[in-house]
């Protein structure tokens, strides 16, 4: 084959080199606009595990690399006049330069012609190649040009950095944190050779333009990152080899995703690679590790299809059906670290201590757990874990076991919680005309039992025209608070758990068929009239709902406040409003469901007037010593709807009314919602409502495990964790997941004591090497 990579980057000279090992009959060129033995740029980071593929792909190549790169365990937090230091993250810095120099003499070595000074404007000047690499970087013509094609989508961040160098050399990844009087800076610092470290400079747009570095020249701009860094710089110079540029040397990060990788031309395969395909923001180091995991992939491919002209085809889709998974993950992680860093000076840094400062920093793009953390220092983990219990009111004995953050206690009101972990409200559809039944003790009971701190029934209807199908629960008349009151005494009497009670009403969604008979189809007899913000339904065979009237909303006032009055007497230990997921209050609060036109429509103000109304009303008869949340639809995840900074803009009116907590889900606002799930995908929600907004949050969303718990709780992402799914599948998850990590203090209940034990030699057995016995 004719193999041309236009761009002399890692990915381009990588794949070149590795097709032409493999295959050397293949004739191999790579065009590169710069010098012979030239670039710019300082040094690139990437993980021990990229080293290990190369290692396994190109040992020549690999060693050439090893013998000139830094490596370090170590990272170093510079924050507040503190100097927090963990080690066992294993980093491989080399100089940009030198990277491409040491790919560029392999390429030699192996036959790929190399061409230089060649600025290519089009894969049509490479008509004879059967395949064109467009590797030509985040600005690539390439892909411009077949953008119908490619349909790139570039999102441009806001935070402005500058990529330094220094002649100061590191010994840990270090990040360096400083406020000025306009906000914060903050340093992203490696050393990537014997005598010089790279030295990343970012802050925020505001910032950058408060201090008029936007109307500075580069040597201005370097000398002010001097003064503002001079304490870690030590006397040392910063560098810039951005002369060639015009103009400002700062730089705003360009996201890059592509529906597509791959065009035929007409005579050529053209294929995108490296920073032509997508980007990885440098606050976890991926952009020189997807470009050389996309060469690997690629070549991959030919060796397992062929590596003739027809194999093309199907080795270009296997490539980017298998890159595209991997790239997804990256810039997923990646998303949440540069984020991270966008809103560190107004939601961490001035209201986090540095320890948990440093673990909020450590595990910024959730790729990295608690657990995680242990593996790799586990001194550091162990110190911030008693730390952590200290702060939350326990007081371990100097070598004593200190609990992990989800079994530290919380407290909040006159309500303790032993421990962070609550049972969601989960709908069961198993109420006989909003009576809870045998069903409801045993499914709740057991879940106190099985170790939860706080377990909450389902949304729990404040009239019959509230509930959201006939198998609800409700609470408006005597049978109901009877029922109710023999669940309670029983929690409370048998279990250490608290239980809570979530009202709601069902508004729009309502009079529909319980979930396995069709999950929100509308029923077919027995239904009942609907209201709700305005007259829409929520899906086109729904009932169409009635606006709501002042005479509604003051009947619907009455039912929440007698509903509370009824739930303070039967002794539950917490009350939440249900104000999500398109049900009544939700949706007054989104403009997706809120057409109105009058003083409960249009702005931030008006659409939370009535949900508010209700909250104060609730509020005055629930007693000031048991707390209340607040249930939110974070992100409607529809365009048009509320975002997570309309969500903050609720939670601080809920705050400012008396709410003590703000319980962060999202979605089901409307059914053409388009959510993206993944691991804790709601998590940074809590995180936002609880740092910027200053009040307790509770997290929500694929929390299944200890390790996530106490990642968001260790983290400050949330106060407590709310875990559906996995309590369904398992009571007593908590007991269970304690066993699993190791942390003998959680109580098991007196009648079980006598499997503890074994289920805990189960747990030692399972984890143990299997042995192999000879015949």
């Amino acid at each position: 084959m004719r193999i041309v990579c236009i761009g002399g980057g890692p990915a381009g000279l990588y794949f070149a080199l590795l097709m032409k090992k493999q295959h050397p009959a293949h004739q191999v060129t790579v065009v590169e606009r710069n010098r012979p033995f030239d670039t710019f740029g300082w040094g690139v980071v990437f993980s021990d595990a990229t080293m290990q593929s190369m290692r396994q792909w190109d040992p020549q190549t690999a060693q050439a690399i090893e013998i000139a790169f830094n490596h370090w365990d170590d990272i170093e937090l510079v924050f507040k006049g503190r100097r927090i230091r963990t080690t066992g993250h294993g980093f491989v810095g080399i100089g940009r330069k030198k990277m491409l120099n040491i790919l560029q003499e392999r390429c030699i070595e192996l036959g790929v012609e190399l061409v230089f000074e060649r600025d290519v404007q089009s894969d049509e000047e490479f008509a004879d190649a059967d395949l064109v690499i467009s590797s030509d970087g985040v600005n690539s013509r390439i892909r411009a040009k077949y953008a119908e094609v490619f349909k790139p989508d570039m999102l441009m961040r806001p935070n402005r950095y500058i990529w330094l160098g220094t002649d100061k050399r590191f010994d840990a990844f270090t990040f360096d944190f400083r406020r000025t009087e306009h906000g914060w800076f903050q340093a992203h610092i490696y050393r990537f050779d014997d005598t010089t470290s790279t030295f990343i400079v970012e802050t925020t747009d505001e910032v950058f333009k408060a201090h008029g570095i936007d109307k500075m020249d580069q040597d201005q701009s370097v000398a002010f990152c001097e003064n503002l860094f001079a304490e870690t710089l030590d006397g040392h110079r910063l560098m810039t080899n951005a002369q060639h540029l015009r103009g400002s040397a700062w730089l705003n990060f360009g996201r890059l995703i592509c529906e597509k990788w791959s065009h035929f031309n007409g005579n050529s395969h053209v294929v995108l690679m490296g920073d032509s395909a997508h980007t990885a923001h440098f606050a976890i180091g991926s952009g020189t590790k997807l470009a050389i995991d996309d060469a690997i992939e690629l070549t991959r491919q030919f060796d397992l299809i062929g590596h003739d002209k027809a194999s093309i085809p199907a080795v270009l889709a296997a490539y980017e059906e298998i890159r595209r998974v991997d790239v997804a993950r990256i810039q997923n992680a990646a998303r949440n670290a540069m984020e991270w860093f966008e809103v560190v000076g107004t939601r961490y840094a001035d209201t986090l201590e540095p320890e948990q400062f440093m673990y909020s920093m450590l595990t910024r793009s959730q790729r990295i757990s608690h657990e995680n953390l242990r593996l790799r220092d586990r001194d550091w983990l162990e110190g911030y874990e008693r730390w952590f219990a200290a702060r939350a009111g326990v007081d371990p004995a100097p070598n004593g076991a200190v609990p992990s953050p989800m079994f530290t206690p919380f407290r909040i009101r006159g309500l303790t919680l032993k421990n962070r972990i609550v049972v969601s409200p989960m709908a069961m559809y198993s109420a006989t005309d909003g009576v809870p039944d045998d069903f409801h003790l045993v499914h709740l009971g057991s879940r106190a039992m099985g170790g939860a701190a706080l377990v909450f029934p389902e949304m729990t209807c404040v009239s019959p025209d509230a509930r959201i199908t006939p198998g609800c629960l409700g609470l408006w008349n005597d049978a109901q608070s009877a029922a109710f009151r023999r669940l309670v005494d029983f929690i409370h009497t048998q279990t250490p758990a608290k239980i809570g009670l979530q009202l709601g009403h069902a508004g729009r969604k309502g009079a529909t068929k319980v979930a396995w008979e069709g999950i929100d189809q509308p029923l077919e007899h027995g239904g009942w009239p609907l209201i709700s913000a305005s007259a829409l339904p929520y899906l086109k065979t729904s009932v169409v709902p009635r606006a709501m009237t002042r005479d509604d909303m003051d009947r619907v006032l009455a039912d929440f406040i007698a509903a509370t009055e009824r739930a303070r007497d039967i002794g539950f230990d917490m009350l939440e409003l249900h104000a999500a997921h398109g049900y009544l209050l939700s949706s007054f609060l989104s403009p997706l469901t809120n057409l109105r036109d009058d003083e409960y429509g249009g702005s931030h103000e008006n659409r939370a007037r009535f949900p508010l109304e209700v909250f104060r009303a609730v509020r005055a008869v629930w007693p000031q010593d048991r707390p209340m949340s607040v249930r939110l639809s974070a992100h409607d995840w529809y365009e048009g709807g509320n975002t997570p900074e309309d969500a903050a803009i609720f939670a601080q009116m809920f705050k400012d009314a008396g709410a003590d907590m703000i319980d962060c889900s999202s979605g089901q606002v409307v059914k053409e919602e388009r959510p993206v799930y993944g691991r804790l995908f709601q998590t940074p929600f809590s995180d936002k409502i609880r740092n910027e907004i200053q009040v307790p949050t509770i997290a929500v969303g694929a929390i299944s495990e200890a390790d996530h718990a106490n990642s968001i709780i260790a983290a400050g992402r949330a106060d407590l964790c709310a875990v559906a799914r996995p309590h369904l599948a398992d009571p007593f998850f908590v007991m269970h997941e304690a066993a699993r990590i190791g942390y003998a203090e959680q109580p098991w209940p007196k009648q079980y004591h006598s499997a503890r034990a074994q289920y805990v030699n189960n747990l030692a057995r399972a984890a143990a090497p299997a042995i192999v016995s000879k015949p």
